[in-house]
């Protein structure tokens, strides 16, 4: 088969070294094979945005953003797993502080049942603004003092200083809101390492951290309008950074919001954003929204014709020309509803965060629009801010700590067990025809009659003892290349075929001596591939997602969620293609083929299998991890996030997929989330 295999060399070099494993260099089409996937997601992005730009213009009438407005409002909801039913928030003022020029009271109260939120509400001075006061919910940014941050407090006591009220409250894992707490009782995760911890689990849920930060802003809503001393139709909110985010994220969700004001976060997630910086953390990407068409200028969009201000820095790492960008396409609506005025924007010559200049401008805007008062407010230099210790709510500064306490892992956990009751009825109820069909269409793998053969290079044969090496590319779409050595056992025809990947690339296995020759030694033709980002072609650098958590592929990953897809289906479609060819062009008649997956693969190979079951004889998985549903179980993992799919804990888990392959999948050294050897039964 050897013969056939160079009779289609497009290019031949010298024989090399066999135990040299590179295959790219001087071979591939890429201008840099390590960025291929960021390029290859990009270029889809670029696509998204045409489309996006192109339904946007044709949107004229108020009819038609009315109704584009109600859609993206409900996908939005879906996209992020929906919202909770409303539960008795009891709340509990658990201290006051009389300042300067207002009153402080300290509040908690249950977003869910037990699932305790940190806040502080600042109230004006009644002597000299009679109540119900107009209140500014204030959502924080990614400072681990949360509520007790300097700028946070000091903006809620500019506003009550001013007449407003204002709710500040820690979001999940910052103040005293700490969600993860180690064996030994330490609060380890923090801000984005927490939120993106929990978004791992929560993305198989079919959920998304923002989920739990916008029920816990729309349960404080909840909590001002249930006080005497609060007008209910006269809300605004106003926050900086993660702040901004939850901002826009609750003002496009919540019509009880009548003014809000987004700081140094909207910008364009088609832009320089995704492009210049890479994804943000877990909040931040919301499933296929890029693909649905729902960009930064969009959450304005939803909360037209109510008034919105952008709080924007000029040297701002969320870019200022992207924010001047979505301004203009939020405010040519607003002017089609008939209120350009309505749409404004605040730019202060700073780096980001929550300067004094854009805590003027918001008090100034929320006096305007809540309470009709039009006036230059200055942030006095001796304000009463009071500090972090004075602001704490709890009496260990922990919500875990109270009794009974549950954490967004334990809801979590709460729901993937009614999944699982959900899920082992379906099974038994519904064809497993079905739902496989079901399957391949939340993972994102098309049928192979569906998938274009690839195009091949041969870029050097070399001729060994034990096996004789060809070096191969695959190219199954544009831009995409996958590197592959084929070992051919040496003077016989081969007795079968191996598809072998392995998550750290084709030459993990490959030395002498290893798991690839002893494969060779039995007559069997192997092609060890790097399915796309892996190897030679995986990207270096990605450190925002903390690799020692996430592995080496966190910002790559959240490009293509953002367009919908997922890293476990692309990657089992690679595998199909190659194996096709191999099976096809370079195996006897009817000889079988095996696939041999190494490592978190184990998700992809699984999902090929089923997808099209005739085509391998055999699986064998080595450490494969031992269910999705652990990864929420345990809560902390480690390398899971490239491994997950969208939703895929509402109908099916792996072991289903396991079930359906039944004797033809054998399983070598289990592990769980954490990548520890699983010692019970799968």
């Amino acid at each position: 088969m050897l013969g056939t295999l160079i009779a289609i060399v497009l290019s031949v070099t010298a024989a090399g070294a066999a135990d040299d494993w590179a295959v790219l260099p001087g071979h591939s089409q890429l201008k840099d094979p390590q960025s291929m996937m960021t390029n290859y997601l990009l270029g889809q992005i670029a696509e998204a945005e045409k489309r996006w730009r192109e339904a946007y213009e044709k949107r004229t009438t108020v009819e038609q953003i009315r109704q584009h407005q109600e859609f993206l409002k409900q996908e939005f909801l879906r996209r992020i797993g929906g919202l909770p039913e409303r539960t008795p928030l009891n709340p509990q003022v658990v201290g006051r502080l009389e300042r300067k020029g207002y009153l402080v009271e300290k509040i908690l109260f249950e977003s869910q049942p037990r699932h305790f939120v940190t806040a502080v509400l600042f109230l004006p001075d009644s002597a000299k603004y009679r109540p119900p006061y107009a209140a500014v919910l204030v959502p924080c940014g990614h400072s681990n003092e949360a509520k007790g941050y300097k700028n946070y407090a000091g903006f809620a006591a500019l506003c009550a200083t001013n007449g407003l009220a204002a709710l500040v409250f820690d979001p999940i894992d910052q103040g005293e809101r700490h969600q993860w707490r180690d064996p030994d009782g330490k609060f380890t995760l923090w801000g984005t390492a927490g939120h993106n911890m929990i978004g791992v689990g929560s993305i198989l849920l079919g959920r998304n951290t923002a989920r739990f930060e916008i029920w816990d802003g729309i349960r404080a809503i909840d909590y001002l309008q249930s006080r005497p001393d609060i007008d209910p139709e006269k809300i605004g909110c106003s926050g900086i950074s993660g702040g901004g985010t939850q901002t826009a994220y609750l003002m496009a969700l919540d019509p009880r919001i009548k003014a809000a004001a987004p700081g140094c976060y909207i910008c364009s997630l088609y832009g320089r954003l995704i492009r210049e910086n890479g994804p943000q953390d877990a909040e931040q990407n919301i499933f296929g929204q890029l693909a649905l068409g729902m960009d930064h200028a969009d959450y304005c969009i939803m909360h037209a014709p109510a008034p919105t201000l952008l709080l924007t820095a000029t040297r701002d790492y969320f870019n200022i020309e992207d924010a001047w960008l979505s301004f203009r396409m939020a405010k040519r609506v607003y002017g089609r509803f008939g209120y350009p005025e309505r749409m404004d924007l605040a730019e202060t010559d700073a780096e980001h965060g929550f300067t004094v200049q854009l805590r003027e401008a918001s008090v100034r805007f929320m006096l305007r629009w809540l309470l009709g008062r039009d006036e230059a407010v200055f942030e006095p230099p001796d304000l009463d801010v009071p500090t972090v210790a004075e602001l704490q709510c709890t009496p260990q500064g922990e919500v875990m700590l109270l009794e009974g306490a549950r954490s967004v892992y334990d809801l979590n956990r709460d729901y993937a067990q009614e999944l699982k009751t959900r899920r082992e009825n379906l099974w038994k109820t519904t064809p497993h025809e079905k739902l496989l069909e079901r399957v391949a269409e939340i993972a994102g793998v098309r049928a192979l009659r569906d998938l274009p053969p690839p195009q091949v290079t041969v870029c050097q044969t070399v001729s060994g003892e034990i096996y004789d090496l060809a070096k191969v590319i695959f190219r199954p779409e544009p831009g995409i290349e996958l590197p592959a050595l084929i070992f051919n056992p040496k003077g016989q025809e081969p007795k079968s075929g191996v598809v072998y990947i392995h998550e750290d690339g084709k030459a993990a296995d490959a030395g002498k001596g290893g798991p690839i020759e002893k494969l060779v030694l039995q007559g069997k033709l192997v092609l060890a591939v790097d399915l796309r980002g892996l190897g030679e072609t995986q990207r270096t650098g990605q450190t925002y997602f903390r690799p020692q958590y996430h592995g080496p592929d966190g910002q790559d990953f959240y490009l293509a969620y953002h367009l919908g897809k997922s890293y476990v289906g692309m990657r089992a479609e690679d595998i199909l293609v190659v194996a096709r060819w191999l099976k096809e062009q370079h195996l006897p008649r009817n000889s079988p083929l095996e696939l041999v997956a190494v490592g978190y693969l184990n998700s992809s190979a699984l999902h090929a299998a089923v997808r099209e079951p005739a085509l391998f004889q055999h699986v064998h998985l080595v450490r494969p991890l031992v269910s999705w549903a652990n990864v929420v179980q345990l809560g902390f993992s480690k390398n899971r996030l490239v491994n997950t799919v969208h939703g895929a804990l509402e109908v099916y888990d792996l072991p289903d997929l396991v079930r359906v392959l039944g004797e033809r999948v054998s399983m070598e050294d289990p592990r769980d989330a954490l990548g520890a050897p699983w010692p019970g039964q799968l």
